[in-house]
């Protein structure tokens, strides 16, 4: 049994959508309060009132959602996100770096404008998110931050994505040197790898696309986001408190074999 997460104050960039939004659906179920964030201020009050209702729906115990509009490719953005939740909840104790784009582009195509966005947002604003949140975790005694990483990128390729592969494995990079320098503090980093995970954009690849991956995973399905949030709340919660700089694969198996034959 887990010790409770209740009322604990949490930030998960890019809530709005997708796989941070099933993040901050299990953090709020838990109990904790929880701030998303997003550039489309419109989409993100929508989404952060029907998370809250459906928690109070579930159970009375069940967190508050809000949100704030960020951009984490803005270091001044970040600050104030974390400045403003800091205001909101009182203090951070977790900080989910989960904001990120995949948008495909072969290396013959694709601009020096294309490749600064994928790694502005995905891997500079790890950086940027991390370094606004760092005092207000220390402050917390036991600050958590979870990195929602990749298959793609640190274990596997897909060709149009080496932007978005090389922004993941950058990631991992980080997190492992950031370990060395936030354990002083009590504060611990780790990735959460996900597979391919039902959401809104995944969805946009195309049904060909969909069948051909569920056809490569030994569990025979796509991932859900509540699969990448229960790993999240693992890594937050007391009982993780030993473990840093370390990655959970989370893919059905996907990783695994060699070969579709390899499956039997």
């Amino acid at each position: 049994m887990f010790t409770s997460i209740s009322g604990r104050s949490v930030l998960v960039t890019g809530g709005t959508r997708g796989i941070g939004k099933g993040i901050a659906a299990g953090f709020a179920k838990a109990g904790a309060q929880v701030v998303i964030t997003g550039r489309n201020r419109d989409h993100g009050e929508r989404e952060a009132e029907v998370l809250t209702a459906a928690m109070a729906s579930l159970s009375p115990a069940g967190g508050k959602v809000s949100y704030l509009p960020g951009d984490v490719s803005d270091p001044a953005s970040c600050a104030g996100v974390v400045a403003a939740t800091v205001e909101l909840h009182g203090g951070l104790d977790v900080l989910c770096c989960n904001a990120g784009i995949f948008p495909a582009a072969p290396l013959t195509q694709m601009s020096p404008a294309e490749l600064d966005e994928v790694l502005s947002i995905n891997l500079k604003g790890t950086f940027f998110s991390v370094q606004a949140a760092l005092p207000a975790l220390k402050e917390s005694g036991s600050g958590r931050i979870i990195v929602t990483s990749s298959i793609t990128g640190p274990i596997t390729g897909y060709a149009g994505w080496s932007h978005y592969g090389a922004s993941k494995a950058g990631q991992l990079g980080f997190m492992r040197s950031a370990a060395l320098e936030l354990a002083r503090s009590g504060i611990t980093i780790n990735a959460v790898m996900p597979g391919n995970i039902i959401t809104e954009g995944l969805g946009e690849l195309g049904a060909d696309y969909l069948s051909a991956m569920e056809a490569s995973i030994p569990l025979g399905r796509l991932g859900s986001v509540a699969d990448i949030a229960n790993a999240a709340l693992f890594f937050a919660s007391d009982e993780a408190g030993y473990i840093t700089a370390q990655t959970l694969v989370v893919d059905g198996g996907q990783t695994v074999p060699e070969s579709l034959q390899a499956m039997g």
